[in-house]
């Protein structure tokens, strides 16, 4: 029960801290609400824990050999963590149905988390730390822990944001929220340019 236990330590430390998944579902909760939200989360947590799998399954290898593919991944969250934020950062400000804009979705959800560098370090870490023997049985068993943890972790900052949104009634109020999103996830961009 102990490893169990480590497992789900491991992975709320990691779910739970602030970045740029966990700052979209903020955002997602504030101005689409909580059940819109819930695809971001889905797919942010289905995304990940895919990707945990996979290098606890081999991946680690493939990535030993092409090292540079690393770099590549890199490079392509930094810009669609660029391209999110400049969409909140020309976003109107306007909530509620009638919005033409595109929620949340299961898709973008997923493809943060592979677009994130984050991601895959913990990944690394994560499985190097648990299974680095290649004992299928810890592998799965680590993945099912995970996704539970960071599905409710990434939730919670979606129903955050939910909490908020009845603070962001007027467009002037959600623009400076999405300003100071889009900020946070330039940031994030920015940190992965030099960590």
């Amino acid at each position: 029960m102990t490893v169990l236990l480590s497992m789900a330590a491991f992975a709320l430390a990691s779910s739970i801290s602030p970045g740029p998944v966990n700052v979209v579902a903020l955002s997602a909760g504030a101005q689409h609400g909580f059940a819109a939200s819930m695809r971001h989360v889905t797919g942010a947590t289905v995304g990940f824990t895919l990707l945990l799998l996979l290098i606890g399954l081999g991946l680690h290898a493939l990535l030993a050999h092409f090292p540079n593919l690393i770099d590549i991944v890199k490079w392509a969250g930094v810009g669609f963590l660029l391209y999110m934020a400049y969409k909140l950062a020309v976003d109107d400000g306007k909530l509620g149905a009638d919005k033409p804009t595109r929620g949340p979705s299961f898709a973008y959800g997923a493809a943060m988390q592979w677009l994130n560098p984050k991601a895959w370090l913990a990944s690394l870490a994560g499985m190097g730390a648990y299974a680095a023997n290649g004992d299928g049985r810890l592998v799965w068993q680590f993945t099912v822990v995970y996704f539970v943890v960071c599905y409710l972790s990434i939730a919670s900052w979606a129903y955050a944001g939910t909490f908020l949104r009845r603070y962001l009634q007027e467009p002037k109020r959600v623009r400076l929220f999405n300003r100071a999103m889009a900020a946070l996830l330039a940031a994030s961009a920015l940190y992965l340019l030099v960590a």
